[in-house]
């Protein structure tokens, strides 16, 4: 589980590059709110069930608040600030006018039938539409919702304010969404992993490849690798594993993965858990599942040359410091991972203006405003001689830092 400790190391390692003070150290790490609500749904059976929702607003001096809305059993408010938070120095580092929110119900949805995840949604929504909206706060997906979560919220938002199809992201095309934001994060993921082997004088084309997670992110980024001429050599998700040292079929594995619920079995192939996956052999590891994934335990054992982070805070600040340590290349989730919300973005900004892109334009892009953010990244890297997470979150704070002193306190 993520706690804010963990990711100030990294806000204070940055915030020392910076020289900031620190009172301004304190207003950039104290969310604007922090919201707890009960949440009582009637269930199928008859029973009244009761659940906790959570919304974290981090920071509104960039534009509005914007973050994802996950299900999850293990959401609670530490973890829903850390995130927050986290989405404040991301939305910044690719530069687009948002600041970072985040929010989540502790909850199964796995648990829960369609009929009793809509009411669940739309309650949460009657407890909170009065603190978002496409001016305040955007929600948008994450672990354990989708674009059809996205349509009752965006549903029940309306009832209480009009028609505002900006009032969240990634719903689905036929309510207004956005052209390739469900492949968004896992391509994203892939532009970075080919920038990064680009600054190096090297190719993507024949990298072996380690990927952790086949959830949305996993599958995409998966799918893009494989695309680009990658070698994904093992794959684990919640069930298990499957590795072949010649390399993964992907489009039959994804086939197989939705037929039996996993990549667990998958044919030539051998089976393969996550400390297997870890200590893999390989150029590139890309965590895609949870955060907490690399810690003190699993960061010596790790074989691969290069880390992507698809996840949310995925590595602990030991970890961090034992890849650095053992010369192994990080691209920091702040950036590699922006590309959900960057697409969100474009999504917020059709729904303002009221027109349509196509898809190729989307992809476009979502190219350039990722490969800008990299770049950028990895001039501060080498400028001041400093991991690219260290670089990256001198980027975002120090965006985030210069919005707050020139707005000024009122």
């Amino acid at each position: 589980m993520s706690t804010p400790n963990k990711s100030e190391i990294y806000f204070h390692a940055a915030a020392d590059h910076l020289k900031i003070s620190d009172r301004m150290r304190t207003l950039l790490l104290t969310p604007e709110r922090d919201v707890k609500v009960q949440l009582a749904v009637r269930l199928d059976n008859g029973e009244v069930g009761t659940f906790v929702g959570y919304r974290v607003q981090h920071d509104g001096a960039r534009g509005p608040m914007k973050g994802g809305l996950r299900y999850h059993p293990e959401v609670d408010d530490l973890e829903v600030q850390t995130l927050a938070q986290l989405m404040t120095w991301k939305t910044a580092v690719v530069d687009l006018p948002y600041g970072g929110a985040k929010g989540g119900i502790a909850v199964d949805p796995r648990s829960l039938s369609s009929g009793e995840l809509e009411r669940l949604t739309r309650k949460f929504v009657d407890q909170i539409h009065d603190m978002v909206g496409p001016d305040t706060d955007i929600p948008a997906p994450d672990m354990g919702t989708n674009s059809q979560v996205m349509a009752w919220f965006m549903n029940q938002y309306q009832k209480y304010h009009g028609f505002q199809p900006a009032c969240v992201t990634g719903k689905p095309l036929e309510l207004h969404g956005c052209e390739g934001r469900e492949e968004a994060t896992g391509r994203g993921v892939v532009i970075i992993a080919n920038r990064l082997f680009h600054q190096l004088g090297q190719e993507l084309k024949g990298k072996t490849v380690a990927l952790q997670g086949f959830g949305n992110v996993g599958l995409y980024t998966a799918k893009f690798l494989f695309e680009r001429g990658a070698k994904i050599v093992a794959i684990t998700d919640v069930r298990g594993g499957c590795a072949n040292p010649n390399g993964l079929n992907i489009p039959k594995l994804a086939e197989y993965a939705k037929s039996n619920n996993g990549v667990q079995g998958f044919p030539e192939s051998e089976p393969l858990d996550n400390e297997g996956l870890f200590a893999t052999k390989c150029d590139l590891l890309i965590p895609a599942a949870l955060g907490g994934q690399l810690t003190a335990k699993t960061a010596p054992i790790v074989q691969a040359k290069y880390i992507v982070e698809a996840a949310n805070d995925p590595t602990t600040p030991e970890a961090d410091e034992i890849f650095h340590e053992r010369g192994i290349l990080v691209a920091p989730d702040i950036l590699a991972n922006a590309g959900g919300v960057t697409v969100s973005y474009f999504e917020w900004v059709q729904n303002r203006s009221v027109v349509h892109w196509p898809l190729e334009e989307i992809r476009a892009k979502l190219e350039l405003k990722m490969t800008a953010a990299f770049d950028a990244v990895w001039k501060i890297a080498e400028e001041r001689k400093v991991p690219l997470r260290t670089a990256a979150y001198i980027l975002g704070i120090g965006r985030v830092a210069k919005a707050t002193e020139l707005a000024g306190v009122s």
